[in-house]
C-alpha cells in the first residue's frame, strides 16, 4: 500500500497538540478558493510545462510522467507556480513502512503525527497501516480532514486515531458550495446534528 507524499515536517507545533510530525498527501476532493497548499489539490498529469522551468534540472518527463530528482532539487518551488493543474511534481510514492521509517528518526523529539493534505482520507488503507506502526512505537496520531469522506466507512481507522482536526469550512450549504463547489452533507454529519437544531 502506498501514497502519494507531497512533504514531511519532520517538527510542527501547529498540527495538534505537543510536537509533532505532519505528513502532507497529494489529492484532494474539494477545491477550496482559500486553500492553504493549493499545490496538493491534485496529482501530476504529466503535462511536463513544469520541467523546462525547473533552475536546477530537478524534472524530467519520462512518457507521460514527471520525474523528481530531490538531489538536484533546490525548493524554488516554480514548478509549483506555473502548473495549470494545482498539483506538485516533487511527490514521493510511499509505502507506510518508508513514511514510518522516516518519522522514527524524529522520535525523541515528537510526540505523535498528524496526516493532513491535500485530503488525507483518500488513501485510508495507508493511513490505517501508517498508524498502526506509529502504535506501536507510542506515538498519537491524527487525521487533518476536509470531511469529505465519510468516515463511518473506515471503523478501523478510527481505532487507531486518536482524533481528527475536522475543517468544517462553513456550515451554510450555499456559503460551502461557493468556497469548495461541493456539498457539505458529508461534513455536517461527522460533525454532529445538534448544531443544525440550533
Amino acid at each position: 500500500m502506498k501514497a502519494p507524499v507531497n512533504k514531511i515536517i519532520p517538527v510542527s507545533v501547529v498540527d495538534g497538540p505537543g510536537n509533532r510530525t505532519a505528513v502532507f498527501l497529494q489529492g484532494c476532493n474539494i477545491s477550496c478558493a482559500y486553500c492553504h497548499n493549493p499545490e496538493t489539490q491534485k496529482l501530476c498529469i504529466g503535462c511536463g510545462i513544469c520541467v523546462d522551468g525547473c533552475p536546477a534540472g530537478a524534472l524530467a518527463l519520462n512518457g507521460k510522467t514527471v520525474s523528481w530528482d530531490e538531489k538536484k532539487c533546490v525548493s524554488c518551488d516554480r514548478c509549483i507556480a506555473v502548473c495549470p493543474n494545482y498539483a506538485s511534481p516533487k511527490i514521493r510514492e510511499m509505502s507506510a513502512e518508508e513514511v514510518f521509517e522516516e518519522v522514527s528518526g524524529n522520535l525523541p523529539f515528537i510526540r505523535g503525527i498528524t496526516v493532513s493534505g491535500g485530503e488525507c482520507c483518500l488513501y485510508p488503507e495507508f493511513l490505517e497501516e501508517l498508524f498502526g506502526l506509529c502504535k506501536e512505537a507510542g506515538l498519537s496520531c491524527l487525521i487533518d480532514s476536509n470531511g469529505m469522506v465519510d468516515f463511518s466507512l473506515y471503523p478501523e481507522l478510527l481505532e487507531f486515531s486518536d482524533g481528527v482536526m475536522l475543517d468544517v469550512k462553513s456550515w451554510d450549504p450555499e456559503v460551502y458550495r461557493r468556497l469548495t463547489g461541493a456539498d457539505n452533507a458529508v461534513v455536517k454529519k461527522k460533525s454532529g446534528a445538534s448544531l443544525e437544531e440550533k
